[in-house]
C-alpha cells in the first residue's frame, strides 16, 4: 500500500473533470484505506475556467499549462482535456520529475503517427503507472463476468455483440455546446468517444487482436461534419476463436439513455450483462437450459442526475473504484486499462473511421 502523500494535478477542467474531482474527494467514504490524496492544481486555458473550478472542488491553486508543467511538488497527474491533445499533454507531463501516476482519459490519441509516438512511450516509461479512462471495466457484473467467461465454462465463443447508444445529440442545442465532440474520426464521433468502451469491453473479453472486417455509419444533420459519425457500427472478427461479433455506437438512439451492453453466444451457452442493470450479470447453461441471474452487489440508490442526466447510477461507483486502484497502484482487477489497452483500443478506431471513409464514398449519401 502506497504511504505517501498523493499530490494531484488537473489538466482539464470540463465536465468529465467534475467526475474526477468527485471520484477522489469520495474515496474516504467507500475506502478505510484511503489514500491521503491533496488536490494540488488545476489548469485549463481559460483562467475563469481554472478559477471558478478550484474554487468548487476543493483544490489548492488555479495554474495555466506553463505553470503547471513546472510545477514540483505534483506525483499523480489527471489528463482530461481534448482528445486532440491528449499525446502532447502526456508529453509534456512525463518532463516532469516527480510525476509517478498518469490517468488519461480516452481515446489516448488521435491519429497514427500518435500511434505510433505512444507505442514509444510505452517502451520507454515502464517505472511511471500510466492508467486510461475505460472506467465500465470496473463495474461490478463486467468484472464478475469476466471472470466467469475466463473460466471456460461456456466454451469458445462463437458470436457477439457489443452496443453503447445514447440519444442526446439529436437535440440541435446539445450538438451545439458539444462542437469538440463532434469533430472528424477518429478523433471524435460516436464510435471514438462512446464506441471506445464497447472496443474495451470486446479486447478485455477476447483480446487484442480482434480485426475489423466492415463498417457503416447512419444519421446526419447539417450543423454536423459528415466525418463525424453519429451512428457507427463495426464487424469483428477474432482469427483465434473464430468468433465474429457486431459493434455499434450511437449518439442520435432515442430513448436508450445512456446503455452499455455485451451479449456473448457460445458453444456450452451465453453471457450477457447492461449497464441498465448494474447489479448483475446472467449467464445460460445449454446442458441445463436455463437462465442464472449473478447479483454482483448495488450501492447506487439513491440514482441522482450527476453528472448529467443521461447517466445510469451504475456509472459512478466504478470510476470511484478506478481512482482508488490508480492511486494505490492497485492491480487485483482482471484487466487493468493501462496504455497498451489505450492503444488497442484507439486501433481499432483508427480502422473504423477507414472503413466509415470508404463506406461514405462507396455509398454517395454523405
Amino acid at each position: 500500500m502506497i504511504r505517501e502523500k498523493i499530490k494531484v494535478g488537473f489538466i482539464g477542467t470540463g465536465g468529465i473533470a467534475r467526475s474526477h474531482a468527485y471520484a477522489i474527494n469520495s474515496l474516504p467514504f467507500y475506502y478505510n484505506n484511503a489514500p491521503e490524496v491533496s488536490l494540488e492544481m488545476a489548469c485549463s486555458e481559460t483562467e475563469k475556467s481554472r478559477t471558478s473550478f478550484v474554487s468548487r472542488y476543493g483544490f489548492s491553486k488555479p495554474a495555466n499549462f506553463e505553470e503547471f508543467i513546472n510545477n514540483k511538488e505534483i506525483n499523480s497527474v489527471f489528463i482530461l482535456g481534448p482528445n486532440k491533445v491528449h499525446v502532447s499533454h502526456l508529453r509534456k507531463v512525463l518532463g516532469m520529475n516527480n510525476v509517478k501516476r498518469i490517468y488519461i482519459e480516452k481515446p489516448v490519441c488521435a491519429c497514427k503517427e500518435e500511434e505510433i509516438e505512444v507505442a514509444k512511450i510505452i517502451e520507454s516509461c515502464r517505472d511511471i503507472r500510466i492508467q486510461v479512462g475505460f472506467q465500465y471495466l470496473f463495474m461490478s457484473p463486467v468484472r464478475n463476468a469476466l471472470r466467469f467467461w475466463k473460466s471456460g465454462k461456456l466454451g469458445k465463443p462463437i458470436h457477439f455483440e457489443s452496443r453503447y447508444y445514447h440519444g442526446d445529440y439529436l437535440k440541435k442545442e446539445y450538438r451545439g455546446k458539444r462542437g469538440t465532440r463532434l469533430t472528424p474520426a477518429p478523433e471524435g464521433g460516436a464510435m471514438a468517444d462512446l464506441g471506445s468502451h464497447a472496443i474495451s469491453l470486446a479486447i478485455a473479453f477476447f483480446g487484442e487482436n480482434l480485426q475489423i472486417t466492415g463498417s457503416l455509419q447512419a444519421g446526419s444533420f447539417e450543423d454536423v461534419d459528415p466525418a463525424s459519425d453519429l451512428f457507427s457500427s463495426i464487424l469483428l472478427f477474432d482469427p483465434q476463436t473464430k468468433a465474429a461479433g457486431t459493434l455499434s455506437a450511437s449518439r442520435v438512439s432515442s430513448g436508450t439513455g445512456d446503455m452499455l451492453t455485451m451479449d456473448i453466444y457460445a458453444e456450452k451457452g451465453a453471457l450477457r450483462f447492461s449497464s441498465h442493470t448494474p447489479d448483475y450479470f446472467e449467464y445460460h447453461l445449454e446442458e441445463t437450459g436455463t437462465w442464472t441471474r449473478v447479483p454482483t452487489g448495488s450501492n447506487y440508490d439513491p440514482c441522482t442526475s450527476f453528472p448529467s442526466g443521461h447517466v445510469p447510477p451504475g456509472w459512478l461507483r466504478p470510476m470511484v473504484h478506478a481512482h482508488y486502484v490508480f492511486l494505490t497502484d492497485g492491480n487485483e482487477e482482471a484487466v487493468m486499462p493501462d496504455l497498451e489497452h489505450g492503444l488497442a483500443v484507439q486501433r481499432l478506431v483508427r480502422g473504423c473511421a477507414k472503413k466509415l471513409a470508404g463506406f461514405r464514398l462507396a455509398s454517395g449519401n454523405f
